[in-house]
């Protein structure tokens, strides 16, 4: 591509930001000179633009924390840094929900105004805040937003949904700030705005902390995330010691013989993903940790990643041996901003004691990790589009085939496993995939983490045995009894609504498809007699429809038209009557579940579709 250079420069701060991410240009670098083709343009692309692409969500990230927006000169300098495109570039930017290309202000508050905290109130705070710091939505044209100092977004679920309502300030600068806050008032919300002061309250404890059966969660609140050697003494990387000592072949055939299912909410054997990237003839293959956990009501992999950091670094190694991987990443959703600190913190300390690096444990094993920062894009944990993502592209979902144990990441074979299942699998190696396969029943094997929250006492992530039931579930969090209950939502916004008498059944895989419902990744959210469900719906809807990436027509204009159509049925303001209304609200579903490229589109209408059906939501109304 040949391309005009705008007349836009990066200021001083910019160049500083993105020169600490790159390094300082080549001596003699002339902010482009170098690269002139003929007549003042300048060429992009090419094998210097491949090489470096993968750094381009990292730089725009740089450009943010540093002045709270990516502006056309700070655009450009990226640009010309890493020799990509300006409008590949811009294209990027404008894809993520946390990156801004329009001015604004260094501070910013961040409020989920998604179903738990909906339900918890943040309306109210967004009530509160909204005369006093104007609405960054939604400014008027030619508003001079950059002399503002504070302003406000609504957020999707930011993960913290056991604290609801909830959440994130971000102050840029050359010390940034970023800190999700739980049980946000509507005064700590606009003394932030007025005063950047970020309220500082205890971390809540784990409902079952201390258990003494707990397997993932047994180092939660008991033993300190940051230090290595607390790490050890609790029995960390005995694991990985015992990996290298029977061998990559044998930690295959345990986690196959464990019959470990992804826990991410597609359910594909673990053991068959690594035996098929382990058998690849290409030799650079890559391990993904995917904690890009956007499910609105889902915040396990929060409380992973936050609180055993050191566990998920040791099981990715683990991965990354078994199928001989040189490399790793965790992708972790910009919105945790904790959990990047902490997994940051953990991997340098796992070099400095011999556990990543050069020759592992003694054997002929290289391996490192990365941590890559995701930027508000829902879609981006859908396992090819976090590809993309971290190749510095759309974060779009790719065709398949080529399956990613073939094609992933650069091209290579690649492991994908979100953080969940990657916590299962020390206990694996260390205890054996037959003992593994004891607990639970059928195919649903292990241990398994639930996120409650909604109408419950003890909101929290549980840990339980596959095969706990859904009442018992309910009942260890303090639910109301089934009379008081108007609805239970599993699985997220991508799940299935229930209603408060739904009979009870196993948490298995196996005993979901018999209760016609899905876990997906996990949620459990209570709604008490006094929710709105169809204004639930109706946020369920406007997520799916600010989520699709639009690269297929099903979920790029199905999601919309579900949205209309949801409005003129909670407004009864329908030409079809609420018959008709219907009927084309099952049409829109039913393409866009077959004829969507990927898991989004092809499982928004799935709330919408089990609320309608099991709750009668809508009474019948004749056609205007």
């Amino acid at each position: 591509m040949d391309l005009k250079l705008s007349d836009a420069q990066p200021t001083a701060e910019e160049r500083a930001a993105v020169d600490a991410l790159l390094g300082a240009p080549d001596s003699g670098w002339d902010g482009g000179a170098r690269l002139t083709a003929r007549d003042g343009h300048v060429a992009f692309g090419g094998h210097a633009a491949r090489d470096q692409r993968h750094l381009l969500l990292p730089a725009l990230h740089a450009l943010q924390s540093s002045v709270g927006w990516i502006s056309e000169g700070g655009l450009m300098y990226v640009c010309l840094r890493l020799t990509v495109p300006p409008a590949d570039a811009w294209g990027v930017a404008t894809f993520y929900g946390l990156l801004a290309t329009m001015p604004r202000p260094r501070r910013v508050l961040h409020i989920c105004d998604d179903i738990a905290c909906r339900m918890k109130g943040a309306k109210r705070i967004i009530d509160r805040v909204k005369p006093e710091a104007g609405n960054a939505h939604h400014l008027p044209e030619g508003d001079t937003i950059e002399l503002t100092e504070t302003a406000w977004l609504s957020s999707p679920c930011l993960g913290l949904c056991d604290q609801a309502p909830a959440g994130l300030a971000t102050i840029a600068g050359p010390e940034p700030l970023e800190r999700l806050i739980g049980a946000l008032t509507a005064d700590e919300a606009a003394g932030f705005l007025k005063t950047g002061s970020v309220p500082a309250r205890p971390r809540p404890k784990l409902p079952q902390q201390g258990d003494a059966g707990l397997t993932l969660l047994k180092r939660v609140g008991t033993v300190s995330p940051t230090d290595i050697a607390a790490y050890e003494s609790s029995g960390g990387f005995a694991a990985l010691r015992r990996a290298i000592e029977i061998g990559a072949a044998a930690v295959i055939r345990e986690v196959t013989t464990s019959k470990l299912m992804g826990r991410g909410g597609a359910a594909f054997p673990t053991g068959r993903k690594w035996d098929a990237v382990a058998g690849q003839p290409e030799k650079t293959r890559y391990v993904i940790c995917n904690a890009d956990e956007s499910e609105p009501g889902t915040f396990k992999d929060r409380v992973l990643l936050e609180e055993d950091p050191f566990a998920i670094v040791e099981a990715i190694t683990i991965a990354g041996f078994a199928v001989a991987a040189q490399y790793g990443y965790v992708y972790i959703r910009g919105e945790y901003p904790l959990a990047i600190e902490r997994v940051e913190n953990a991997i340098a300390r796992a070099h400095a004691s011999g556990w990543l690096g050069k020759r592992i444990g003694g054997a002929d094993f290289d391996f490192d990790i990365e941590v890559r920062k995701g930027a508000g894009a829902y879609i981006c944990g859908e396992e090819t589009a976090i590809f993309n993502s971290i190749e510095g592209y759309r974060g779009e979902p790719r065709n398949k085939p080529p399956f990613p144990v073939e094609s992933g990441l650069f091209r290579k074979p690649t492991v994908v496993n979100n953080v969940e299942t990657l916590a299962n699998i020390p206990a694996i190696v260390l205890e054996g995939g037959a003992a593994f396969a004891q607990v639970g029943s059928g195919d649903s094997t292990g241990p398994k983490l639930f996120c409650l929250s909604g109408a419950v006492q003890r909101p929290g992530v549980y840990e339980v045995p596959f095969g706990a039931t859904l009442r018992g579930l309910l009942d260890m969090a303090g639910a109301s009894p089934a009379s008081d209950t108007r609805a239970i939502l599993l699985g997220g916004a991508a799940g299935m609504f229930v209603s408060g008498d739904q009979p009870d059944f196993p948490l298995t895989f196996e005993g979901a498809r018999a209760a016609g419902v899905t876990l997906g990744s996990g949620v459990i959210m209570v709604f008490d007699k006094s929710a709105d469900i169809p204004d639930m719906l109706l946020r369920i809807a406007a997520f799916f429809r600010d989520e699709s990436c639009g690269q297929c027509v099903p979920c790029r204009v199905g999601t919309v038209r579900q949205e209309e159509a949801l409005h003129r049925l909670a407004t009864k303001k329908s030409r079809l009557g609420t018959a008709g209304e219907l009927a084309l609200l099952a049409e829109i579903g039913t393409a866009m579940k077959d004829a969507s490229i990927c898991g989004l589109g092809q499982t928004a209408y799935s709330a919408v579709e089990s609320a309608v059906k099991k709750l009668n939501l809508f009474e019948t109304a004749e056609p205007r």
